[in-house]
């Protein structure tokens, strides 16, 4: 799907969920007390949710704000970043199995200050790349080159990849499709991201009606309030 049918704070930037996606924004910029987000990984609980797409507009709309951006698209399995975006597929496992330079695999987007970091070839063995040594040597590299990665991973519960990743990025925002997804469903991802030692920052529930209009909120608060909400 090309870049303009998914990336509605460029396609549209006064609509509601664009200035939803402003007010994530903030809320990533206030939402450690102990140091600041750089790192961030988008994941939800089962296919379909909206995780990518979210992980795309959240990118774009910290660029517009004049940080630097990476978007790292570490779904192995069904990656989209490259569609999003409009660019070629050569990425992270050319780079984990290649002798090449992260530097090199990074491309330039249409949006000022964001970059994107593609999939590269679909491998028989993501979760075995995702904890190689090298992926860590990929995650050091981006974050000394970006003010935020943003990464996007496949669904937790139906693999373990967003598991392995959990406790090397700073915070993981749960993106939740209301429509279908159940309260088991997002309890248990958010058991594993936790047993995984991952820092949940915040569940965003996706395609909320809110006065008849499709839109996105964004929910944040303490554990306890979070455990309630994934249950409701």
């Amino acid at each position: 799907m090309p870049q303009q049918c998914q990336l509605i704070v460029q396609q549209d930037a006064k609509s509601p969920i664009a200035e939803a996606y402003r007010i994530l924004r903030t809320n990533i910029q206030f939402a450690k007390m102990d140091g600041e987000v750089k790192t961030l990984m988008f994941t939800s609980a089962g296919p379909g949710e909206g995780k990518s797409t979210t992980a795309a507009n959240t990118a774009a709309v910290l660029a517009q704000s004049g940080k630097k951006v990476i978007i790292l698209d570490c779904d192995l399995r069904k990656p989209v970043q490259h569609k999003i975006f409009d660019r070629t597929k050569r990425g992270v496992t050319n780079f984990l199995v290649e002798d090449l330079v992260a530097a090199d695999l990074i491309q330039d987007t249409d949006i000022e200050n964001l970059r994107v970091f593609t999939s590269g070839p679909i491998p028989p063995n993501p979760s075995e790349l995702l904890g190689a040594e090298k992926m860590q040597e990929l995650l050091d590299t981006l974050q000394a080159q970006s003010d935020y990665l943003i990464i996007d991973v496949p669904p937790v519960v139906a693999v373990t990849d967003a598991c392995v990743l959990a406790s090397k990025v700073d915070g993981i925002m749960l993106v939740l499709d209301t429509g279908t997804v159940s309260p088991e469903m997002a309890q248990k991802s958010k058991e594993l991201l936790t047993k995984a030692n991952g820092h949940l920052l915040g569940v965003i529930l996706n395609r909320v009606e809110i006065e008849n209009e499709l839109a996105y909120y964004y929910y944040y608060g303490s554990d306890t309030e979070k455990n309630r909400v994934t249950k409701s």
